[in-house]
């Protein structure tokens, strides 16, 4: 898909390490070891990621899971979404869950549901603007 300046595609799972630098701006303590550990895993999971392109920079990323569960169905799920600061505002979001519920449809899916750090009010803002109900909490709890 090619929208006006930008081009929106899976980026293919070798080179999956370039989405490092947009990931820092989540959590820049996670080492780039762990990261790229974390990610080959992730990849040979069933992890795709979406990939947002100003010419050959990429500038915007979303990881991409297609789980079913009982309650939903299968569904997509957006993860990781971020836009480089400096194309924030420009409709990039809006052209990615586009994409994204394209995507979701194509492969059969019936939802999308995702979780949003209850610390990012912007986010929390943009899902619901997007259609997202809120509907429950995500809990975490370390086993090491």
């Amino acid at each position: 898909m090619d929208t006006g300046n930008f081009k929106l595609e899976l980026i293919p799972g070798d080179k999956i390490f370039t989405i490092i630098p947009l990931l820092r701006q989540l959590d820049g303590e996670i080492s780039t070891e762990i990261l790229e550990q974390r990610l080959k895993g992730m990849v040979e999971e069933g992890y795709k990621c979406l990939g947002v392109y100003d010419e050959n920079k990429l500038i915007g990323v979303s990881g991409l899971w297609i789980l079913t569960k009982y309650y939903v169905g299968k569904h997509i799920e957006p993860d990781n979404v971020v836009i480089h600061s400096d194309y924030r505002g420009r409709g990039i979001g809006k052209l990615m869950m586009n994409w994204i519920f394209d995507y979701a449809r194509s492969m059969g899916c019936d939802a999308s549901e995702l979780n949003c750090y209850v610390s990012n009010p912007e986010g929390v803002k943009f899902w619901v603007n997007s259609g997202y109900k809120i509907i429950g909490y995500h809990f975490q709890k370390k086993l090491g």
